[in-house]
This record gives structure tokens, C-alpha cells and sequence, in this order.
């Protein structure tokens, strides 16, 4: 179930009460503190394929809650996206990002790209210590931004494409409670093996969806230890660069965009050039 191609995963989809149970189980499992629970890992695996091209394999019917734009608003020049300023190139050159519309009482498919599974994900990402629940988890998310399939792409640039793009701000709500967690997931050095440095970097892009506009969140990634580490994953990066390392460059380099914060840098002896420095700056460039 958790390796079907596009009939079995149209069959699921499509069978009634699935989805449903297998959202209710893994919700369950974070609420009883068993996150590590082998059901657990099976449930976020079929998830994780079920939300595979979940765009291009969905029935026409459901496009309304992909593509729902507000015309009749104007562009504001404050109201930047993910990456800052530097959303607004982005717009430029891919047009107007389509809008999911939240459902409020999702039932079967609907929860697949539900604020609420987001969150559940996030909560596995944070709590699990099993290799392969974390890797569906970073992996569904993948597939509602960058929508590639692949967990080892996942990148800014997928993210900034995508219509599901805001249903990542709906766990903006949840970052005080989940960014302790995420900072404690990330190692203090890159990792060697593949499999990690690609978890790593997909912590460290969610990090960045979390931060990039929301100065509140920068400022719990801060309080919670996160800078130290990601400079540790930035600056003890190979000259070849691993994912991990431009990921967390990344990071750094958005982390200075929020001026208000820059003294609660200083009070907690950071400077400008642990932000903003050849390595960051070429990975935020890289975009």
C-alpha cells in the first residue's frame, strides 16, 4: 500500500473511511506520547504515497480547493511570502500562486492536504526517533510544496512554485510548541551518511518556511538554540557542499532579514557575519 503506482493510490483515495483512519490512528498515536509505534510508521508511509502527485491525480472536482484566487485584491508591497523580498522575483517570473481553500471538517482525501496533517507531520518530524516515520513525514510535506516526489529535491525553489505553498503558514500557529523539538532534531554537525544529510536539509527547509516572514518564529528559533547549530551545519560544511550545509545556510542568511531582531542577535553574541557571508549568501543566491 505504502509503494502502490497511480491506480492503487486513486483506488485508496477513493475508498471510504481510509484516509480517514489512517489520519485518526496516527493523531492518536502523537496524543497518547507513542510516536514511535510500528502502526504509526505503516500509517505516515501510506500517507506519504497517497500524497504523491496528489495535484495531477486528483478528480477535476476537487480543483476548487487548489486554485481558489482573490482577484478583487491588490498586490501589497508588504505582504511578502517565504523568502522575503525575494518572493516577489519569484511571483514575477511564475505568476499568481494559486490558494487552497481550507477545509474545515475534512472526510477521505480532503485530509491530505489539511493544516492539520501538516501539524501532524511536524509533530512526527519532532517527536519520532524512528528513521523511516521522520522520512514519510519530511516526505509528504515535500510532496504538498515541491510536489516532485522526491525527498532529496526538496527545495526552496519547489516551495516558492507551488500552490501549496500557504498551507504551510497554517503551522505558523504550532511553531512555540513544535520549534523546541525541531531545533533538537538537528545534529551539531553535518552527517555523514546520505539518508541523514537529506533528513537534515528537509528540516532545515521547513525551518526556513517557518521563519522567512514570521519574525516571532525566528525569534522562538533563536531561543531555543537553533542558530548555534545551523552556523555549526553552515560553516563546518565541506568546500563541496551538502545539502544540509546550503539548507542551513539558507536559513541563516533569511534569519538576518528580520532587522527588529538583530539586537537579540547581538545580546546573544552573534554578529552579522554568521548570518551574512559568502556561504549563506551564495545559497540564498542559488535560488
Amino acid at each position: 500500500m505504502s509503494s502502490a503506482g497511480p491506480e492503487g493510490r486513486q483506488a485508496m483515495r477513493e475508498c471510504d473511511g481510509l484516509i480517514d483512519s489512517l489520519v485518526h490512528y496516527v493523531r492518536k498515536s502523537i496524543a497518547d506520547y507513542k510516536p514511535d509505534d510500528r502502526a504509526t510508521e505503516n500509517c505516515v508511509c501510506i500517507l506519504h504515497n497517497l500524497s504523491y502527485q496528489l495535484e495531477s491525480e486528483l478528480p477535476a472536482r476537487y480543483s476548487k480547493f487548489f486554485y481558489v484566487q482573490n482577484r478583487n485584491e491588490a498586490p501589497s508591497d508588504t505582504n511578502v511570502g517565504c523568502f522575503g523580498g525575494r518572493s516577489r522575483k519569484v511571483k514575477e517570473q511564475w505568476g499568481d500562486t494559486p490558494v487552497p481553500e481550507e477545509i474545515s471538517n475534512p472526510r477521505g482525501v480532503e485530509w491530505l492536504w489539511n493544516s492539520i496533517v501538516v501539524r501532524m507531520y511536524l509533530s512526527l518530524i519532532a517527536k519520532s526517533t524512528r528513521n523511516y516515520t521522520q522520512e514519510a513525514s519530511l516526505g509528504s510535506l515535500q510532496n504538498l510544496t515541491a510536489g516532485n516526489g522526491s525527498i532529496s529535491d526538496l527545495s526552496p525553489e519547489g516551495v516558492v512554485k507551488t500552490g501549496f505553498l500557504s498551507i504551510i503558514f497554517h503551522i505558523c500557529i504550532s511553531a512555540t510548541e513544535l520549534m523546541p523539538d525541531l531545533v533538537r532534531t538537528l545534529p551539531d554537525s553535518v552527517p555523514e551518511s546520505n539518508i541523514a544529510n537529506d533528513t537534515t536539509a528537509s528540516l532545515c527547509y521547513v525551518l526556513n518556511s517557518l521563519i522567512s516572514s514570521n519574525s516571532q518564529n525566528a525569534r522562538l528559533l533563536l531561543q531555543n538554540g537553533g542558530i548555534r547549530k545551523l552556523i555549526n551545519l553552515s560553516s563546518r560544511d565541506g568546500a563541496m557542499g551538502s545539502k544540509a550545509g546550503k539548507a542551513a545556510s539558507l536559513v541563516l542568511y533569511n534569519m538576518w532579514s528580520h532587522q527588529e531582531l538583530h539586537s537579540a542577535y547581538k545580546k546573544a553574541t552573534f554578529k552579522k557575519g554568521d548570518f551574512v557571508n559568502p556561504k549563506t549568501s551564495k545559497a540564498y543566491h542559488s535560488l
